[in-house]
């Protein structure tokens, strides 16, 4: 604990808004956003680590860790927490992504010290014991084979995989069943004590709250380690894998096709924010209207896009009828190269900007929203943009920007991954180019 803490001066992000910035002695970093008109605060711990900074042997450290932080503490138990929660009607929760792991509550603005006791707790101080070590290590098991029933969470975790060969943003965040029935309470024990440490984590607040008012509290009931950062991070090196084809005697045929794409700190990802848009990213867009509406040959059809560090990924997901695939595929794939060739339309980029603005707005309606944009944002881009700078970003895209990523997406090497009652002979490869092998 750092002692007559005096807070530092915060930094005010943007001209008219309510969120401050601070680094705090210990060396966590605080951002908060008051909300004059709600009466709850949203609170976060945000740790920069998760699972593309395991070892290999150590796959799922991260999530098994997120399981086991709320099972209490040398001065509180797993119901003693849950308790403690449910008495003033507060939310808590965490969850673990490839790059960091989050831990928070939403409750009353008046039980906010609670919260931060608790959350203090469990992340300067777990328990970890043996026991319920081999008791959660049951919980996260059934939950990998609950995955792999899902033959829509398979194709994205092979297509993932092919996608970043070799690469630990390639495996799932779950681990797999072998490493996390090995993992011992002492490894689990030492990742936490590598990672879990002041300048690896940021405080993210919310709704009905003060910032000097945190930031003391939070220095108060800091007992951790301030030395130490985020993990070192390579980007791959492999070149992706085209094709993977999983036999499964499914119903439907899953499938996930795409490439590489732009890092979170290029800024050309405003750009792909809108192509993305039009590809499959609403129920006007090219795909949900030429696969679903008018051909029927889908009920789930859509495109989505990751960023990370250092590289990304933008690809198409759909599930359909067997003998539907190779239609299906024929049509993502000569979209995607008509956008290469002919960009977008005026009414497209004015359609996707605005669910671009609306979906910005509308998810910065409660505290809870809110606490998870600054959060991310200071955590992952090292600065908080208000909203009035991110809708700018927006509408700054032309057509122009989105025909240049719709072309650089398309020239860039495809991955396929295909789960379905079929093996790779089944697929007519020829229009998309690609050529791999089956598993």
């Amino acid at each position: 604990m750092t002692q007559g803490f005096l807070p530092p001066p915060a930094v005010t992000v943007g001209g008219r808004t309510s969120i401050e910035v601070a680094t705090l002695p210990c060396g966590i970093r605080l951002v908060t956003e008051r909300m004059a008109d709600v009466r709850s605060v949203a609170i976060g711990f945000w740790v920069g680590t998760g699972s593309r900074d395991e070892p290999v042997a150590h796959r799922g450290a991260s999530h098994f860790l997120e399981h086991l932080l709320f099972k209490g503490t040398p001065r509180r138990s797993a119901s003693a927490i849950a308790e403690a929660f449910d008495e003033v009607g507060g939310d808590s929760n965490a969850y673990t992504t490839k790059e960091y792991t989050v831990f928070y509550c939403r409750l009353l603005a008046e039980h906010v010290m609670l919260a931060l006791d608790i959350l203090s707790d469990i992340i300067w101080d777990p328990a970890l014991r043996p026991d319920d070590v081999d008791s959660e290590r049951s919980v996260i098991l059934d939950e990998i084979l609950m995955h792999a029933d899902e033959p829509a969470d398979v194709v994205v975790e092979r297509w993932n995989a092919a996608l970043f060969p070799g690469h630990p943003l390639g495996r799932d965040v779950l681990g797999s069943a072998e490493t996390v029935a090995a993992l011992t309470a002492s490894e689990i024990r030492s990742f936490f004590e590598a990672h879990y440490r002041a300048r690896n984590i940021v405080v993210s607040a919310a709704g009905d709250c003060d910032h000097d008012a945190l930031a003391r509290a939070i220095e108060e009931r800091f007992t951790g380690r301030s030395d130490g950062g985020p993990a070192e991070r390579t980007p791959p090196e492999r070149e992706p894998e085209p094709l993977v084809v999983v036999r499964r005697p499914t119903e439907q045929a899953h499938l996930a096709l795409g490439a590489r794409s732009v890092s979170r700190f290029d800024e050309r990802r405003w750009a792909y924010a809108v192509l993305n848009h039009v590809l499959g990213g609403g129920l006007s867009s090219r795909l949900f209207q030429k696969v679903r509406e008018q051909r029927g040959l889908a009920y789930s059809i859509f495109s989505e896009r990751a960023s990370y560090a250092d590289t990304g990924s933008m690809g198409v997901l759909a599930g359909t009828a067997p003998e539907h695939i190779n239609e299906v595929l024929r049509i993502i794939s000569a979209e995607i190269e008509l956008l290469a060739e002919e960009g977008i339309s005026a009414r497209e980029l004015a359609i996707a900007k605005g669910n671009l603005r609306a979906e910005t707005l509308l998810a910065s309606e409660d505290s809870g929203a809110r606490m998870s944009r600054i959060g991310a944002a200071l955590l992952l881009h090292g600065e908080v943009l208000a909203i009035d700078e991110v809708l700018a970003r927006i509408d700054g895209v032309g057509l122009d920007d989105v025909r240049e990523a719709a072309r650089a997406f398309a020239t860039t090497p495809r991955t396929l991954a295909v789960v379905g009652p079929f093996d790779v002979e089944a697929l007519d490869l020829a229009p998309l180019g690609l050529v791999g092998h089956a598993s």
